[in-house]
């Protein structure tokens, strides 16, 4: 299991959103590299960033900054938000050396465009995020509802060959409430990135049944001890 630290990153700055909401926003570093540089001292083997202003509109608003992430490390990470069409794939996997991008929006809105990046590139390289409000998958940054049941969406991904998924329950994310395990249980068959809600060590020991989880507001809380924990993985 793979403890996997998360920089989310808006209009260059690494911040958390509660819940998914744009306007509750909390900066914590305004050197994102310089994070991530920290997170690799630590000892992480693993990095998940996040375009928000991407996710929300499309487009890659923070490339640079994370291209300096990239520069940073020498650690693998993945990057998601924004990522829409095969130029931008293409761009963060094939120019910048992202290790994995996160298709979100265009999964739900055009399924197979997954089936198509999973033929251009090996299936370590290409995750889906399935962001979840009320079982059901939300895209645009969160914001819209696509009507799609969270559980059918992950079956027909794995009928393309999908083989990892970053899964959310919103409600749950940027809280300190603890990963919706009993969403988590329902999901069988694919490499489970559980992501929102961890609140504590123990969630991350919880965790361990699982490919990996994401650590975000608990590290820059203080709620967990992350050099500890990494050192255990």
């Amino acid at each position: 299991m793979l403890i996997i630290p998360a920089i989310d990153l808006q209009n260059g700055e690494a911040v958390r959103l509660l819940k998914g909401d744009y306007a509750k926003k909390t900066v914590y570093s305004h050197d994102p590299a310089g994070l991530a540089k920290n997170f690799e001292k630590m000892g992480a083997k693993y990095l998940h960033v996040v375009d928000l202003d991407g996710a929300k509109s499309g487009g890659t608003a923070n490339i640079e900054t994370i291209r300096k992430i990239r520069g940073s490390i020498s650690i693998p990470f993945q990057i998601g938000g924004g990522i829409r069409n095969a130029e931008t794939v293409s761009l963060y996997l094939d120019e910048v050396k992202a290790d994995r991008v996160i298709l979100g929006t265009v999964a739900a809105r055009n399924p197979d465009f997954v089936r198509e990046m999973l033929e251009k590139y090996p299936p370590e390289r290409i995750a889906v995020g399935v962001d979840v409000r009320n079982g059901r998958v939300a895209t645009a940054g969160w914001l819209e509802d696509s009507g799609l049941d969270y559980l059918a969406f992950i079956e027909r991904l794995k009928g393309f060959g999908a083989q990892y998924i970053v899964a959310t329950d919103i409600s749950r994310d940027g809280t300190l409430t603890s990963p919706n395990w009993a969403m988590y249980e329902q999901i069988k068959g694919i490499n489970v990135i559980v992501s929102g809600g961890v609140a504590s060590e123990a969630d991350l020991e919880k965790s361990a049944g699982y490919y990996g989880v994401i650590v975000g507001k608990a590290f820059y809380e203080g709620k967990v001890d992350l050099e500890k924990c990494l050192k255990k993985e």
